[in-house]
């Protein structure tokens, strides 16, 4: 790669290839391909099999196509809107803002589907070289300016006025083109090495409790926490988070709860205590305490202990399973904001093996865990890699 950023030449990237030197020149997308819109169908369009796919925002997963969620119709649909080999898929139209311009690459085997209305797709010679440019910030810049007032959404107008920066050359096109491929194909290749792997984790503990010889309600194996912060102890402030479990408040807000003097309420829950928020139950939100001694949480907050019958690991990993999340479910109270009492949760009943079999659970998905983190990690670094390579190798 040759380094041009003491190159004072305009309009060249500040890395390429060393045998490309000529200036790069802008063009609209429109000026070099077309933007189609997408199809619109009804409700009794739909089928169940031996339908047209149609590909929607839910089907872009990690920069491909995903088929893990999939609508198909029984509809005339005209060849225009049919996809083909290296058509850009992008989502123009959706609720939620942060979809908007989101894209995966058409390949040979996702050709012959048709796409929704709220998706549309690009079409052009270059699309090889154009796919990396639309994870570039210049893009996510361009797609934030067109958003609607109203509707978020970009049209095929906006989205065929975005413009870019390219090299003459089409060897050099093709050059970045090929890089970005094999850096995706990567990233492509270890997500799949993550799936694999989180499914391997769920898979085991489901199979684990599936085979247990007994089973208690848990009521039999936790204790509810009433212990209020009257010690005067310099405790931080936690809350619930259903991703991060247990996570410490802001320091601005710690000290404006300690200024106020609100935290004589507080519950103090210790190493292993569990937490949550009863009118906000789901998969995740019951947290265990780990890496931090001792803290005080909202008097809203539920908490609770395990007995000496049963790990605090072994239970949290109960509370991850389809089944508790099913129990957790039919036990719902309340019409508009829905709620889970602990009598409920003392309900649910939990299958349950020896303590030595909750002990050798707990170490192997903890082993799976730390080869997840570690492959999480390459994940990090390969992304980061191509962020970078993408700030220096385009304008």
């Amino acid at each position: 790669m040759a380094d041009n950023k003491e190159n004072k030449v305009l309009n060249v990237p500040a890395l390429r290839f060393p045998e490309f030197t000529d200036e790069w020149h802008k063009q609209s997308l429109g000026e070099i391909g077309e933007t189609i819109i997408g199809l619109t169908y009804k409700p009794s369009d739909v089928v169940e099999s031996n339908g047209t796919i149609v590909l929607r925002s839910s089907n872009i997963k990690n920069g491909v196509i995903d088929y893990s969620d999939l609508v198909r119709v029984n509809k005339p649909i005209k060849e225009r809107i049919i996809t083909k080999e290296n058509d850009i898929l992008i989502c123009a139209r959706n609720g939620s803002q942060r979809l908007i311009g989101k894209n995966a690459i058409i390949k040979k085997e996702d050709a012959n589907n048709t796409f929704g209305a709220f998706m549309m797709v690009y079409r052009s010679k270059d699309n090889p070289f154009i796919l990396p440019l639309l994870s570039t910030k210049r893009y996510f810049s361009q797609v934030g300016e067109n958003l609607g007032a109203r509707i978020n959404q970009i049209t095929t107008s906006d989205f065929n006025g975005f413009d870019f920066y390219f090299p003459n050359s089409h060897a050099e096109r093709a050059k970045i083109a090929e890089l970005f491929r094999l850096i995706d194909e990567r990233i492509a290749t270890q997500n799949k090495i993550i799936e694999k792997l989180e499914t391997l984790i769920k898979g085991i503990v489901e199979l684990a409790f599936s085979h247990a010889a007994t089973s208690n309600t848990l009521g039999c194996y936790i204790t509810q926490i009433s212990q209020r912060n009257k010690t005067g102890k310099d405790l931080p402030v936690l809350s619930v988070s259903n991703k991060h479990g247990f996570v410490e408040q802001s320091e601005q807000f710690e000290d404006r709860i300690i200024a106020s003097d609100d935290t004589s309420n507080y519950k103090i829950v210790d190493i292993n205590d569990f937490a949550y928020n009863p009118a906000r139950i789901n998969v995740g939100s019951i947290a265990r305490l780990k890496d931090k001694e001792c803290g005080i949480v909202s008097p809203m907050y539920i908490c609770f202990r395990t007995s000496k019958d049963i790990l605090p690991e072994y239970l949290e990993l109960f509370f991850k399973t389809v089944t508790f999340s099913f129990e957790v479910g039919k036990r719902l109270e309340g019409s508009v904001r829905l709620c889970l009492s602990y009598e409920s949760l003392c309900e649910i009943v939990i299958p349950i093996i020896s303590i030595r079999e909750q002990q050798s659970l707990v170490k192997m998905v903890t082993t799976f865990h730390s080869k997840l983190d570690v492959e999480k990690g390459f994940l990090s670094s390969y992304q980061s890699q191509k962020q970078c390579l993408l700030s220096q190798m385009f304008i």
